[in-house]
C-alpha cells in the first residue's frame, strides 16, 4: 500500500498541471454550496439579530424593506423623507418613545447617522476612548472606522457631497471626532454618529457665516433697511464649527418640517405596540413596520433563489464529477505502457487498481483541505462579506 501511494504521488507530482486542474474543480464543487450556506445563515443571524432588537420603525409610506434596511444596516438606498413632527404624533401618544434618524450622508465612504444620546443608550453603545457628543459638528465614530481610517480623537473627518457636482453649493462639513466606541460587533462599528442637527448642517437647512451687520465688502450685501439684512452667495458660510463661530449657527424655517428617514419607536409594552401599530394601519403619510417581519419576507426570498442556486451547482456537479470519470478513462489508455511495465515487473490488474484508487484519494484528500481551508477563511471574515454583498 505504500509502494502504492509513493508512485501515485510521485505521477501526480509529475503531470502538476492535469493534477492542479482536477484539485481545483473537486474544491471549488464542494466549497460553493458549503460556503453559501455558511454565508446565508451567518446572514440570517446578522439581520435577525439587528431587527429582534428594534421593536418598530415609523418612516414614509413607501418600500418597507428600504425603511428598514436604511434605518437598522445603514444601506445607500434612502427611504422616502419624512419630518421631525412625525416624532412628536409618538412622543404625543404616551405609549412609545422615539429616536429620530436621519441616514442620508457619508464621509469617505462612511454612513453618517445624525441621532439623539439616546441612540447611545439603546444600542448598549460604549466608549473605548473620547466622549459623547454635546456640539454641534462633533462626532462619535465606530471601531472599525477609527481603525479602518486611522483615525484618534481630536482628529477632523470630512462630509462628503452627494454628487460629483453639488450645484446646491453645500459645503463639506469639518468634523470634530470626539469619542470612540468599542468594538460592538454590529453595523454600528462602521458608522459616523452625528447629532441629528449635524446632519441638517451638511444639508444646508442650518448654517453658519459671517456677521453681514460687519462685513467690509459691500458687493455682498443686496439690500438692506433698519430691520433686515440681505446677502448674495458671496457670503462665505462656515464649514467648520469652532467655539468662535457655533453662535453664527442657525435654523431658518420650522424645525418640525425638518426631513428625518426613520424613527425607531419603542413601545412602553406589547400592548402599547400593538395599538400604535393599528393607528398606523390605514394612514394617509406614515408607516409603522415590525423590522423582524420584514427581513422575515427578505430571507424567504433569498432562501427561494439559494434553492435555484444549489439546483444549479448540483447539476454542474454531476457535470465536473464526469468530467473527471472522463479524464481518469482516458489516462487509463493513456498509460498502457505503464501499466505494462508494472506487469513486468510482477504487478497485477489489482496493483493497477491500487495506483488509480490511490491518486483519486490523494486528489480527494487535497481537495478536501483546501476547501476546509477556504470555509475557515470565510468564517473568519463572514461577518464583513455578509455587509459588503448581502446588506450593503
Amino acid at each position: 500500500m505504500l509502494n502504492s501511494f509513493y508512485l501515485a504521488w510521485q505521477y501526480i507530482r509529475f503531470y502538476k498541471l492535469r493534477s492542479t486542474i482536477l484539485i481545483a474543480c473537486i474544491t471549488l464543487i464542494t466549497f460553493l454550496p458549503l460556503s453559501l450556506q455558511l454565508l446565508l445563515n451567518k446572514s440570517e443571524d446578522v439581520l435577525f439579530q439587528r431587527a429582534s432588537e428594534t421593536p418598530l420603525l415609523l418612516g414614509a409610506k413607501s418600500s418597507p424593506l428600504d425603511l428598514v434596511l436604511n434605518s437598522l444596516y445603514f444601506d445607500d438606498e434612502t427611504p422616502t423623507l419624512i419630518s421631525l413632527n412625525a416624532a412628536d404624533i409618538i412622543w404625543d401618544s404616551e405609549m412609545a418613545s422615539a429616536i429620530p434618524l436621519y441616514i442620508r450622508f457619508k464621509a469617505r465612504k462612511t454612513p453618517i447617522v445624525g441621532t439623539t444620546l439616546d441612540y447611545f443608550s439603546y444600542r448598549k453603545l460604549e466608549l473605548s476612548s473620547g466622549r459623547l457628543l454635546n456640539l454641534l459638528g462633533e462626532t462619535v465614530i465606530g471601531a472599525n472606522v477609527a481603525k479602518r481610517l486611522n483615525l484618534k480623537v481630536g482628529d477632523t473627518l470630512l462630509s462628503s457631497p452627494e454628487t460629483v457636482f453639488d450645484l446646491a453649493g453645500i459645503y463639506p462639513l469639518k468634523m470634530k471626532v470626539v469619542g470612540i466606541l468599542q468594538p460592538a460587533y454590529t453595523i454600528d462599528d462602521e458608522a459616523v454618529l452625528v447629532d441629528i442637527k449635524t446632519t441638517w448642517i451638511i444639508e444646508g437647512l442650518v448654517h453658519g457665516h459671517e456677521d453681514v451687520t460687519q462685513i467690509k465688502d459691500q458687493s455682498v450685501i443686496l439690500s438692506s433697511d433698519a430691520e433686515n439684512v440681505s446677502a448674495n452667495a458671496k457670503l462665505m458660510h462656515y464649514n467648520e464649527i469652532t467655539e468662535d463661530n457655533i453662535d453664527s449657527f442657525h435654523i431658518h424655517g420650522d424645525t418640525s418640517q425638518y426631513p428625518l428617514t426613520a424613527i425607531i419607536v419603542i413601545p412602553n409594552d406589547e400592548k402599547s405596540g400593538t395599538l400604535l401599530r393599528g393607528r398606523f394601519i390605514n394612514h394617509e403619510q406614515y408607516q409603522l413596520v415590525k423590522p423582524i417581519t420584514v427581513i422575515d419576507g427578505l430571507m424567504e426570498s433569498v432562501f427561494r433563489i439559494k434553492h435555484i442556486i444549489d439546483g444549479v451547482v448540483f447539476l454542474v456537479g454531476i457535470a465536473t464529477l464526469l468530467a473527471i470519470f472522463l479524464v481518469f478513462s482516458l489516462s487509463l489508455r493513456l498509460r498502457e505502457k505503464e501499466f505494462a511495465t508494472v506487469f513486468k515487473m510482477g504487478g497485477n490488474r489489482l496493483t493497477t487498481a491500487y495506483l488509480m484508487s490511490t491518486e483519486i484519494i490523494i486528489i480527494g484528500f487535497i481537495s478536501l483541505v483546501a476547501c476546509f481551508l477556504l470555509l475557515m477563511l470565510i468564517t473568519h471574515y463572514s461577518t464583513e462579506i455578509v455587509r459588503l454583498l448581502i446588506i450593503q
